[in-house]
């Protein structure tokens, strides 16, 4: 993936976890990164930690005065924008649908996938201008494989989001853009945690009980992630677009009729 070299990239979200992993990864094949964050400080420490080659700008990505902001910003700072991988989300509360609050619902939505609509909205006139370029969108393994009861809002944002990635992918084309969506499992980064842990369990014992129901018996690594997306943006990738890349260690393979075992459900 040294093809990589020179690119200008923009990663939302970046200011820890996935975000954080991929933007180190550009950056050690020779990308400039704009790492972007609702939280200056986390994005900012990520652009120190990579050094010269890497800049950070505070963007709610809800928020279209700020997208257009952050994209202007990485064409003042670097001139083209090549990349874009569009991360920023939530995972949102965890509540049955009967007492779901609507203002929940569309926080959610809000995040997970008018913030892609707006970074995308906002960066695609400069990645034509650019001559083209790749555009990776964050969906999500339970959007489309995996149901999890309480997460309708969640589910349903980013199963959008896949297709908001083919609608995409077919419209850009002509413009040498490609759009693709990447779907992670369950991945040992603190968010993952946060969202999932039951009172009195500890980071270890959560994590192992997934290991233990993932056909490749391992939880997955942010750096795991950060390898597909940069290949997606890399032109070692230039005849893919419109996809979807499960990236789950065969998490979603499992299903009742194959592992039966009440011990074995992801979630208690």
């Amino acid at each position: 993936m040294n093809k990589l070299t020179k690119k200008v990239a923009l990663i939302t979200g970046g200011g820890g976890g996935l975000g954080k992993a991929a933007a180190m990864k550009f950056a050690s094949k020779g990308s400039k990164v704009l790492v972007a964050d609702i939280n200056y400080d986390d994005a900012s420490k990520v652009a120190d930690i990579i050094g010269g080659d890497a800049l950070a700008v505070k963007c709610d990505v809800t928020l279209i005065e700020e997208c257009r902001y952050m994209v202007d910003y990485v064409i003042e700072q670097y001139g083209r924008l090549d990349i874009v991988f569009a991360n920023a989300g939530i995972g949102g509360a965890n509540s049955e649908f009967v007492s779901l609050d609507i203002d929940e619902w569309d926080r959610v939505f809000d995040i997970n996938l008018r913030g892609m609509m707006l970074t995308c909205k906002v960066s695609v006139p400069h990645l034509i201008e650019s001559g083209g370029g790749a555009i990776v969108l964050m969906g999500s393994s339970t959007g489309g494989w995996d149901t999890i009861r309480g997460s309708g809002a969640y589910m349903a944002s980013k199963e959008a989001v896949k297709a908001l990635g083919r609608s995409l992918a077919l419209e850009l084309a002509k413009y040498n853009i490609r759009v693709n969506v990447i779907c992670p499992g369950i991945i040992e980064t603190d968010l993952s945690f946060r969202q999932g842990a039951i009172d009195g369990r500890d980071q270890q014992s959560f994590f192992k009980k997934f290991a233990d129901r993932i056909p490749l018996g391992r939880v997955g690594q942010a750096e795991d992630v950060a390898n597909a997306v940069a290949f997606l943006a890399s032109d070692d990738a230039r005849h893919i677009t419109g996809s979807t890349l499960l990236i789950d260690g065969g998490q979603t393979l499992q299903s009742w009729s194959n592992a039966p075992d009440e011990k074995n459900s992801l979630y208690e």
